[in-house]
Protein backbone atom coordinates (compact mmCIF):
# COMPACT_ATOMS: atom_id res chain seq x y z
CA UNK A 1 0.00 0.00 0.00
CA UNK A 2 1.25 3.46 -0.88
CA UNK A 3 1.45 6.28 1.63
CA UNK A 4 -0.86 9.31 1.46
CA UNK A 5 1.79 11.47 -0.23
CA UNK A 6 1.19 9.60 -3.47
CA UNK A 7 -1.60 10.00 -6.00
CA UNK A 8 -4.61 7.77 -6.22
CA UNK A 9 -5.79 5.16 -8.68
CA UNK A 10 -9.29 5.32 -10.13
CA UNK A 11 -10.57 2.37 -12.14
CA UNK A 12 -13.52 2.67 -14.49
CA UNK A 13 -14.97 -0.66 -15.58
CA UNK A 14 -18.04 -1.44 -17.61
CA UNK A 15 -19.46 -4.23 -19.73
CA UNK A 16 -18.88 -3.97 -23.47
CA UNK A 17 -20.96 -1.22 -25.10
CA UNK A 18 -21.42 0.89 -21.98
CA UNK A 19 -19.11 3.80 -22.82
CA UNK A 20 -16.11 3.42 -20.49
CA UNK A 21 -13.55 4.43 -23.12
CA UNK A 22 -15.49 7.58 -24.09
CA UNK A 23 -15.99 8.45 -20.41
CA UNK A 24 -12.29 7.98 -19.65
CA UNK A 25 -11.24 10.17 -22.58
CA UNK A 26 -13.70 12.95 -21.62
CA UNK A 27 -12.51 12.86 -17.98
CA UNK A 28 -8.93 13.22 -19.21
CA UNK A 29 -9.96 16.38 -21.08
CA UNK A 30 -12.01 17.73 -18.18
CA UNK A 31 -9.64 17.14 -15.24
CA UNK A 32 -6.07 18.35 -15.90
CA UNK A 33 -4.50 16.42 -13.01
CA UNK A 34 -5.66 13.05 -14.37
CA UNK A 35 -3.13 10.75 -15.95
CA UNK A 36 -5.04 8.46 -18.28
CA UNK A 37 -3.21 5.13 -18.62
CA UNK A 38 -3.36 3.62 -22.11
CA UNK A 39 -3.58 -0.19 -22.11
CA UNK A 40 -1.70 -2.53 -24.42
CA UNK A 41 -3.59 -4.99 -26.61
CA UNK A 42 -3.06 -7.58 -29.31
CA UNK A 43 -6.43 -6.87 -30.94
CA UNK A 44 -6.63 -5.23 -34.34
CA UNK A 45 -7.64 -1.56 -34.14
CA UNK A 46 -11.12 -0.53 -35.25
CA UNK A 47 -11.18 2.17 -37.91
CA UNK A 48 -11.80 4.92 -35.33
CA UNK A 49 -9.13 3.74 -32.87
CA UNK A 50 -5.74 5.43 -32.75
CA UNK A 51 -2.37 4.10 -31.55
CA UNK A 52 -1.37 5.55 -28.19
CA UNK A 53 -4.78 7.12 -27.63
CA UNK A 54 -7.19 4.17 -27.46
CA UNK A 55 -4.57 1.44 -26.98
CA UNK A 56 -0.98 0.54 -27.70
CA UNK A 57 -1.46 -2.10 -30.42
CA UNK A 58 1.26 -4.77 -30.29
CA UNK A 59 1.86 -8.33 -31.44
CA UNK A 60 1.07 -11.33 -29.28
CA UNK A 61 4.80 -12.17 -29.21
CA UNK A 62 5.65 -8.71 -27.84
CA UNK A 63 2.78 -8.92 -25.32
CA UNK A 64 4.06 -12.24 -23.99
CA UNK A 65 7.57 -10.75 -23.66
CA UNK A 66 6.08 -7.93 -21.58
CA UNK A 67 4.33 -10.50 -19.35
CA UNK A 68 7.63 -12.34 -18.86
CA UNK A 69 9.37 -9.06 -17.99
CA UNK A 70 6.72 -8.18 -15.38
CA UNK A 71 5.72 -5.01 -17.22
CA UNK A 72 1.98 -5.25 -16.52
CA UNK A 73 0.13 -4.34 -13.32
CA UNK A 74 -2.59 -6.62 -14.65
CA UNK A 75 -3.30 -8.48 -17.87
CA UNK A 76 -5.87 -10.88 -19.26
CA UNK A 77 -6.98 -12.60 -22.41
CA UNK A 78 -10.45 -11.32 -23.28
CA UNK A 79 -12.49 -12.19 -26.39
CA UNK A 80 -9.43 -13.93 -27.85
CA UNK A 81 -7.08 -10.94 -27.45
CA UNK A 82 -4.63 -9.92 -24.75
CA UNK A 83 -5.06 -6.68 -22.79
CA UNK A 84 -2.66 -5.29 -20.19
CA UNK A 85 -2.09 -2.21 -18.05
CA UNK A 86 1.51 -0.94 -17.93
CA UNK A 87 2.78 -1.00 -14.35
CA UNK A 88 5.49 1.64 -14.83
CA UNK A 89 2.97 4.23 -16.07
CA UNK A 90 0.81 3.73 -12.98
CA UNK A 91 3.80 4.04 -10.64
CA UNK A 92 5.09 7.15 -12.44
CA UNK A 93 1.70 8.84 -12.12
CA UNK A 94 1.37 7.93 -8.45
CA UNK A 95 4.92 9.12 -7.76
CA UNK A 96 4.02 12.52 -9.27
CA UNK A 97 0.94 12.68 -7.00
CA UNK A 98 -1.37 12.38 -10.02
CA UNK A 99 -4.85 10.94 -10.18
CA UNK A 100 -4.27 7.84 -12.28
CA UNK A 101 -7.25 6.68 -14.34
CA UNK A 102 -7.58 3.18 -15.76
CA UNK A 103 -10.42 2.14 -18.07
CA UNK A 104 -10.30 -1.65 -17.87
CA UNK A 105 -12.62 -4.63 -17.53
CA UNK A 106 -13.79 -6.00 -14.18
CA UNK A 107 -11.19 -8.77 -14.19
CA UNK A 108 -8.50 -6.09 -14.47
CA UNK A 109 -10.23 -3.95 -11.85
CA UNK A 110 -10.19 -6.84 -9.41
CA UNK A 111 -6.46 -7.40 -10.05
CA UNK A 112 -5.67 -3.70 -9.54
CA UNK A 113 -7.65 -3.67 -6.27
CA UNK A 114 -5.60 -6.63 -5.00
CA UNK A 115 -2.29 -4.90 -5.79
CA UNK A 116 -3.41 -1.37 -4.86
CA UNK A 117 -6.05 -1.66 -2.11
CA UNK A 118 -6.46 2.13 -2.00
CA UNK A 119 -7.75 2.15 -5.61
CA UNK A 120 -11.26 3.51 -6.11
CA UNK A 121 -13.37 1.24 -8.33
CA UNK A 122 -16.13 2.89 -10.37
CA UNK A 123 -18.54 0.67 -12.28
CA UNK A 124 -20.62 1.89 -15.20
CA UNK A 125 -23.78 0.02 -16.15
CA UNK A 126 -25.86 0.41 -19.32
CA UNK A 127 -29.36 1.90 -19.03
CA UNK A 128 -30.75 -1.49 -20.10
CA UNK A 129 -29.65 -4.76 -21.61
CA UNK A 130 -31.52 -3.86 -24.80
CA UNK A 131 -29.59 -0.59 -25.12
CA UNK A 132 -26.32 -2.35 -24.40
CA UNK A 133 -26.99 -4.89 -27.16
CA UNK A 134 -27.90 -2.06 -29.56
CA UNK A 135 -24.58 -0.32 -28.84
CA UNK A 136 -22.61 -3.53 -29.32
CA UNK A 137 -24.40 -4.22 -32.62
CA UNK A 138 -23.53 -0.72 -33.84
CA UNK A 139 -19.83 -1.44 -33.47
CA UNK A 140 -17.84 -2.29 -36.54
CA UNK A 141 -18.34 -5.78 -37.95
CA UNK A 142 -18.90 -7.99 -34.91
CA UNK A 143 -20.25 -11.43 -35.72
CA UNK A 144 -23.46 -12.69 -34.13
CA UNK A 145 -21.35 -15.15 -32.15
CA UNK A 146 -19.16 -12.30 -30.84
CA UNK A 147 -22.23 -10.24 -29.88
CA UNK A 148 -23.67 -13.20 -27.94
CA UNK A 149 -20.33 -13.80 -26.23
CA UNK A 150 -20.09 -10.14 -25.16
CA UNK A 151 -23.66 -10.09 -23.84
CA UNK A 152 -23.01 -13.27 -21.86
CA UNK A 153 -19.78 -11.87 -20.39
CA UNK A 154 -21.63 -8.66 -19.51
CA UNK A 155 -23.87 -10.61 -17.10
CA UNK A 156 -20.84 -11.72 -15.08
CA UNK A 157 -19.30 -8.25 -15.23
CA UNK A 158 -22.50 -6.71 -13.84
CA UNK A 159 -22.34 -9.09 -10.85
CA UNK A 160 -18.75 -8.02 -10.15
CA UNK A 161 -19.61 -4.31 -10.48
CA UNK A 162 -22.56 -4.66 -8.11
CA UNK A 163 -20.70 -6.72 -5.50
CA UNK A 164 -17.11 -5.42 -5.53
CA UNK A 165 -17.01 -1.84 -6.80
CA UNK A 166 -17.04 1.28 -4.59
CA UNK A 167 -19.37 3.19 -6.92
CA UNK A 168 -21.92 2.07 -9.52
CA UNK A 169 -23.48 4.44 -12.02
CA UNK A 170 -25.99 3.84 -14.79
CA UNK A 171 -24.92 5.59 -17.98
CA UNK A 172 -28.29 6.95 -19.10
CA UNK A 173 -26.86 10.33 -20.03
CA UNK A 174 -23.18 10.60 -20.92
CA UNK A 175 -22.65 14.17 -19.69
CA UNK A 176 -24.37 13.49 -16.37
CA UNK A 177 -22.35 10.29 -15.85
CA UNK A 178 -19.10 12.13 -16.59
CA UNK A 179 -20.04 14.91 -14.15
CA UNK A 180 -20.75 12.37 -11.37
CA UNK A 181 -17.47 10.54 -11.93
CA UNK A 182 -15.57 13.85 -12.06
CA UNK A 183 -17.07 14.62 -8.64
CA UNK A 184 -15.87 11.30 -7.27
CA UNK A 185 -12.37 11.91 -8.61
CA UNK A 186 -11.95 15.60 -7.74
CA UNK A 187 -13.94 15.90 -4.52
CA UNK A 188 -13.52 12.43 -3.10
CA UNK A 189 -17.29 12.03 -2.95
CA UNK A 190 -18.26 9.42 -0.34
CA UNK A 191 -14.87 7.78 0.22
Amino acid sequence: MLSKQYGRIFVISAPSGTGKTTIGRKLGELIPEIQLIVSYTTKKPRSEEKEGINYHFITETRFKEMIENGEFAEWAKVYGNYYGTPKNEILKGLGKNRKVLLTIDTQGGRSIAEKFPEAVLIGILPPSLKEQERRIRNRSALSEEEICRRMSAAKEERKTLLNEYNFRLINKNLESTIKKIAGIITKGSKY
